[in-house]
């Protein structure tokens, strides 16, 4: 144990002084919003934390929109599983002994199938 490699975010220290830094850029692009003028297109664009709100509706409305797409585009869990036994139930069926079966193992070496 005591040969492994230490990381940079192993050290509880690093973690805590990593985000002090981030609080600390946060808390300056916050006052740095009184400061600085912005060129806006539209008055709404002046409405104190516009920008912030506007952002979290959005991801909001993404994360609806998600769940929504999810009832029509989620598959069963074992959709890609059952691929290949069709082909070989559509070969036996067709009595065709020549054709090659497909080696549907996990970790299987039939790369050509």
């Amino acid at each position: 144990m005591e040969n492994e490699k230490k990381y940079f975010f192993d050290n509880p220290n690093n973690v805590k002084r990593l985000l002090h830094i981030f609080y600390g850029v946060c808390v300056l692009l916050f006052v740095l919003d009184f400061v600085i003028h912005r060129h806006v297109m539209h008055s709404w664009e002046n409405i104190w934390g516009f920008y912030p709100l506007y952002g979290f509706v959005g991801c909001v409305v993404l994360v609806l929109i998600a769940t929504w797409m999810r009832t029509f585009l989620m598959r069963s869990e074992d959709y890609y599983d059952n691929e290949g036994e069709a082909d070989i139930d559509e070969q036996s069926a067709s009595g065709d002994s020549t054709s090659k079966k497909h080696n549907t193992e996990v970790g299987g070496h039939d790369v050509d199938a």
